[in-house]
């Protein structure tokens, strides 16, 4: 009993699972959006090339497509997957998407490099792999400087670091060498602060 109700269970997931994909397909006229992390409208995207007559021995390699951010996000970077569909529902081709730098509202043409369409596709749909958004606002304006009256804080002084080899500590300071007998050599070594 419990193996039949298990398998009840796995036959209804997945009856649903292809129904959620089924409905998620779209005609090649039609628009395709994927969604956020949290299931809120990010991007839709809608093919600007739509004759697509792909085949085993010439697949259609290339097609392009116009995304459009419709979240409240800028998105520093996108990524996903257009895949395509046969009039029978069979997955005949897919290809991967990229775009940098997608405002709230702007739409801009991309393709899909690498796409192996072998068929002429009745569908399609379209994954978010990546929606990348800005960690903190970097168009902010620098501050302003302060005024003649305040106070500066002094840049602080050198800083010191301690090198451990093995258990043995040796103090360094920034721009000042120290040299270490390492495998019977002497080995001069300096820390700089990077450009």
């Amino acid at each position: 009993m419990k193996r039949f109700s298990f398998a009840l269970i796995l036959l209804v997931w997945g009856a649903v699972a292809a129904m959620a994909q089924q409905s998620e397909q779209r005609g090649l006229t039609e628009v395709a959006s994927a969604p956020d992390a949290h299931g809120l409208p990010a991007i839709e995207v809608r093919l600007l090339t739509t004759t697509l007559n792909g085949a085993d021995d010439s697949p259609v390699t290339n097609v392009k497509l116009v995304i459009k951010n419709v979240s409240a996000n800028f998105y520093n970077y996108v990524t996903g997957w257009a895949t395509f569909y046969d009039s029978a529902g069979m997955r005949c081709g897919e290809g991967l998407f990229k775009v940098d730098a997608l405002a709230t509202g702007e739409s801009v043409e991309t393709d899909t490099p690498g796409l192996r369409l072998r068929c002429s596709p009745a569908s399609w749909r379209i994954v978010a792999t990546n929606l990348l958004t800005r960690t903190s606002d970097v168009a902010k304006p620098a501050e302003a400087e302060p005024p003649a009256t305040e106070a500066v804080a002094e840049k602080p002084g050198p800083v010191n670091f301690i090198i451990s080899i093995d258990g043995e500590e040796h103090p360094i300071q920034l721009n000042n060498p120290v040299v270490l007998r390492l495998a019977n050599r002497n080995r001069t070594i300096v820390l700089r602060s990077a450009p």
